[in-house]
């Protein structure tokens, strides 16, 4: 049993002792767990006394019975039979109260059923009627430990340890449960006596150093490791333990000699470039902190989780730029150190996308999703990327291809269409939007902009009803989408209907995004459909002060609106802009043939 420090624990292999089903297993501990009615046959009539206690004297034929139903009790524990072997084991202490073996049986089935507080006093009561039998004095201890009786667990590990002295691991428990105690100078006197058993070890070196810190005797603690590095010069966890015991101790420079000396023995040591790292940051040397750091990283024998445990504790600085740039620098290096491991390729692809490197991320993102196509996130975020970088052929093959593995995400469905509606083909971004809003149902974020894209998608095919439909139902998962709400409304205006739902929606977009041409272009039109020519003039300016594109259709929007505020000339001159800004259409040669305005 291996008690910890903090929470006392059995060691796998006793656990595995003292739970395992004793059937037969008298080939292994002769007649300590037959009952004790059966024992007594072969021993001394003296110890029916012991019987006549409990309550009376078992003839041979109760005990026959007895034995009987002992293994018959075990047969239905073997089996699982639980209950009906719980059963049984009561009867045989009916008949017979002094079977301590039945009483250890009954008080394991209790305790898987975690119920310790029954067991308990059945393993008090048969180490007392059998003192011997070290099982029963283990289950004891596994039950004070679930319990939290640590103050009789030294009397049972003194008892194990008379039954067994060989066995190491009794010592350091007995030692740990003082320690629980707080009787810190008992439990030094029992890993003395270990040592004295066995010699040295680090297992002893560190639970004594524990002991001394807590005793505030950092002096006798660092002695310890001292004495360690002065017979074992080359040993770098020495010196590793000692400059942690001086650094949390508020003793720094001495933790930065003792480091620097092992750095001088093995430079290819990882754990003393990152402890040295911390002595750095904590005085505030930022610059040396971060070189320790970067000479770590790329050693590939510290293992990557150590590092990216490192990484992430850059996260919380975000969004200050020598954060992200320090986070950057050691995932790239990560990736050099581990060129194997698709996780050290994945969080440098995130450092990037951080840091607006997005051209860049893309090809490391590729090689993590290369090296492990099962993580998703990493394939989403590629595909992102080169929807971002309107790469739409590899948007739609990268994005298929983690559709075969991962069918059932809704997002990669929604990003999917949104490149296949991009490429103008409509009904192949219908098929996978719709498979979005089957596969998702709580999140109002996708259902949104999917159902606001199956409105693009309809418009296009000409399918007006669903069209609508689409975008309405986009509006009630979220009614400040300004892009649906422009949309929608410039559809609208364009068929010339529900001009008054058009307005409002266009009036709400250019709330929640001012100063957007396009969105001010489209609130503009619909003005100029309800006849509302001054207002419209108005908006169409604003516009085109915002408009970065020189947009032909807004120049001959303006045009339109100037003719019906009167302004013939402007109109012309306008109409004529949109021409050589690159519109071509015979309704706009005819206004500029004509000199009027011409649907």
């Amino acid at each position: 049993m291996k008690i910890k420090e903090e929470n006392i624990r059995l060691s796998g292999m006793q656990k595995a002792r003292l739970f395992s089903t004793p059937f037969f297993a008298s080939l292994f501990l002769p007649l300590a767990i037959l009952p004790l009615s059966l024992r007594a046959q072969h021993k001394k009539t003296a110890d029916n006394k012991t019987l006549a206690s409990a309550g009376k004297v078992m003839s041979y034929q109760d005990s026959a019975l007895v034995k009987q139903l002992f293994f018959s009790a075990l047969r239905e524990k073997t089996i699982e039979n639980y209950k009906l072997a719980t059963e049984m084991f009561e009867r045989i202490l009916q008949a017979d109260p002094a079977n301590d073996a039945s009483m250890y049986e009954l008080a394991n089935l209790k305790r898987q059923q975690n119920d310790f507080a029954g067991s308990e006093p059945l393993l008090e009561q048969a180490v007392t009627l059998n003192k011997d039998n070290e099982w029963y004095w283990a289950a004891l201890a596994d039950s004070y430990e679930k319990t939290n009786t640590i103050d009789k667990l030294e009397n049972v590990f003194n008892q194990l340890i008379r039954l067994n002295p060989d066995r190491s691991e009794y010592y350091f428990d007995k030692a740990n449960a003082l320690n629980i105690l707080k009787r810190y100078d008992d439990a030094l006197k029992v890993y003395d006596q270990i040592e004295k058993l066995y010699g040295p070890s680090d297992d002893l070196l560190a639970n004594r150093q524990k002991i001394y810190l807590k005793q505030g005797k950092v002096d006798l603690a660092a002695s310890e490791l001292e004495k360690q590095i002065a017979a074992n010069p080359n040993e770098i966890r020495y010196y590793l333990a000692l400059g942690e015991i001086y650094n949390s101790n508020g003793f720094s420079d001495k933790a930065l000699k003792i480091l620097q000396q092992a750095e001088k023995l093995d430079a290819r040591n990882g754990l003393v470039h990152f402890a040295l790292a911390d002595i750095y940051r904590d005085k505030k040397n930022n610059e040396a902190s971060f070189n320790e750091l970067t000479q770590g990283f790329a050693i590939p024998d510290i293992g990557i989780d150590q590092k990216l445990n490192i990484i992430s504790g850059y996260f919380p600085k975000f969004p200050d730029a020598n954060a992200k740039a320090s986070a950057l620098e050691l995932s790239r290096i990560l990736t050099i150190a581990h060129p194997g491991d698709a996780r050290a390729f994945a969080i440098y692809g995130d450092m990037l996308i951080q840091n607006a490197k997005y051209k860049e991320a893309k090809p490391v993102l590729k090689k993590s999703a290369q090296l492990n196509d099962q993580v998703y996130n990493v394939q989403e975020q590629l595909v992102r990327l080169e929807l971002g970088d309107n790469d739409l052929d590899a948007a739609i093959k990268d994005g298929e291809n983690a559709l075969s593995l991962f069918p059932n995400q809704a997002w990669m469905n929604y990003l999917v269409g949104v490149a296949w509606a991009q490429k103008k083909d409509n009904n192949k971004a219908v098929g996978y939007v719709k498979n979005a809003t089957s596969l998702e149902l709580q999140d109002k974020e996708l259902l949104s902009l999917s159902f606001s894209l199956l409105g693009d998608c309809y418009h296009e095919l000409k399918n007006i009803k669903n069209s609508d439909e689409s975008y309405d139902k986009a509006l009630t998962y979220n009614p400040d989408n300004a892009f649906t709400l422009n949309n929608y409304a410039y559809y609208l205006s364009l068929r010339n209907e529900q001009l008054e739902k058009a307005a409002t929606m266009s009036a709400h977009s250019n709330e929640l995004q001012p100063n957007t041409a396009s969105f001010e272009d489209t609130y503009a039109w619909i003005l100029f459909k309800q006849k509302k020519y001054a207002q419209a003039k108005e908006w169409m300016e604003k516009a085109l002060a915002h408009d970065k594109e020189n947009s032909a259709v807004k120049y001959e929007h303006y045009g339109d609106i100037l003719f019906f505020v009167g302004n013939t000339d402007a109109a012309l001159t306008n109409w004529k802009k949109a021409k050589g800004f690159g519109e071509q259409s015979p309704v706009l040669d005819r206004k500029i043939n004509e000199k009027k305005y011409s649907e």
